[in-house]
């Protein structure tokens, strides 16, 4: 069975998650992904603890491996002018080319957006950035939770009154970054290459996909904003229907944990109050917390523990659930059928490692977790340089200059700790 990507090229020079994890998607699907990492130390992630004992140093790390595999890497010198070469080369017969440079730097070296489309015209380009190709933050550094923060998010997320509070997840990192850059790279590929059946003929022409993290965060604040564009009101953290506001929508504190209600609707709201023996607070629905009916909802809860909570949500139809450890979400039924753990062989490891799975399920064309391991630091450099047409003199001689690199086992020092 041909993979839903199968066909398409990569070159992923990004670092770190935003561009990994876009690439991540497109490689377990399918898509020949290259990585374009550096002579030095490659991509930073490499060298992040914790590591699998016995795994090729430069692939050991677990942060690492759970973003690459299914891709191959090859190491480039930009700043050299035949590394440059190679690069451009190698344009010629991709399909995409992923980066996440601060804008401008691909342009300072001479290999930018419109460099490589004359190589190449069909390319689609995509640059993940902070605040984008243009705009008064362009140049400027940030994190996801900068991002986060001047986008919104962060200032309405929390307790009325309390500190903002940070996401576990990396959501400008991911949902506006990575899951953006797919989006915005299939959606260039289908305009280039042409739609289906009834559908005109595509342009045979690349462009620019230019994915801000700043932008993607605030468009999760989609409904919220369209709240605020229609009556004026300015939201507060706290004060949000779906962020704290209403006391049949909250996490609360049972005997022996947390449990989250979400009975937003009428009929769930009522089931539980039903459930409990407690009807005189179905018209206490859309109290706010603090109020006298949050404090009795509260009380209920603290009645039981949270297995106990799992057996009445089993009985009445309510939208509760338990809040879950990390641990025992991995270990849940519902985790081990969705396959959403998966063990991937990687070459040296003393045990198999344990990575989350494809979040997408397709009928037809199911993703492949296990097609390759995590590469090793320029593991195929040289495959790759002769498969572009570099007779194998060139390729040593290209080695030797400096412009490109092989294998590397040098232990880097870890830059940071998920």
């Amino acid at each position: 069975m041909s993979a839903a990507l199968e066909g398409i090229r990569v070159l992923d020079l990004s670092r770190l998650l935003p561009g990994g994890f876009c690439s991540l998607l497109l490689a377990d699907f399918g898509a020949d992904v290259v990585k374009v990492e550096d002579t030095g130390m490659g991509d930073y992630i490499r060298w992040a603890p914790p590591h699998y004992q016995g795994a090729q140093e430069s692939a050991g790390s677990a942060l690492f491996l759970s973003l690459n595999r299914n891709k191959r890497s090859i190491r480039l010198d930009l700043k050299h002018e035949r590394g440059r070469e190679v690069l451009l080369r190698l344009v010629r017969d991709f399909d995409v080319v992923l980066e996440s440079f601060r804008p401008g730097v691909l342009d300072r070296l001479g290999v930018g957006y419109e460099r490589m489309r004359e190589q190449n015209p069909g390319l689609v380009y995509c640059a993940i950035s902070g605040y984008g190709q243009d705009g008064p933050k362009r140049d400027a550094s940030g994190h996801d939770m900068n991002y986060l923060g001047l986008m919104g998010l962060l200032g309405l997320t929390g307790e009325l009154g309390g500190e903002p509070v940070q996401a576990a997840g990396q959501i400008a990192d991911i949902g506006g970054g990575s899951l953006m850059a797919a989006f915005g790279i299939m959606a260039a590929l289908r305009e280039r290459d042409g739609g289906g059946p009834g559908s005109s003929g595509g342009s045979g022409e690349g462009q620019l996909v230019d994915v801000s993290m700043a932008d993607g965060a605030l468009s999760w604040l989609a409904m919220v904003a369209a709240s605020y564009f229609a009556d004026g009101n300015v939201p507060r953290r706290g004060r949000l229907p779906l962020a704290g506001s209403l006391i049949c929508y909250r996490p609360y504190q049972c005997a022996d944990g947390w449990v989250s209600l979400g009975a937003l609707e009428p009929k769930f709201w009522q089931a539980f109050c039903r459930g409990v023996g407690h009807e005189e607070l179905i018209e206490k629905q859309f109290e706010a917390p603090g109020s006298v009916a949050h404090g009795q909802v509260k009380e209920i809860f603290m009645g039981r523990a949270r297995s106990e909570w799992e057996a009445f949500a089993q009985e009445h139809d309510c939208c509760l659930e338990p809040v879950l450890e990390l641990d025992e979400t991995l270990d849940s039924q519902l985790v081990r059928d969705r396959a959403m753990v998966v063990e991937i062989e990687q070459p040296g490891s003393e045990r198999p490692v344990r990575q989350l799975g494809i979040p997408l399920k397709m009928g037809r064309t199911p993703g492949e977790h296990a097609r390759l391991p995590g590469p090793a630091l320029g593991e195929h450099t040289e495959d790759v340089l002769l498969a572009c047409g570099y007779s194998e003199a060139e390729v040593a001689e290209l080695l030797s200059s400096g412009a490109a690199a092989g294998p590397a086992g040098v232990e880097q020092a870890a830059t940071f700790r998920a």
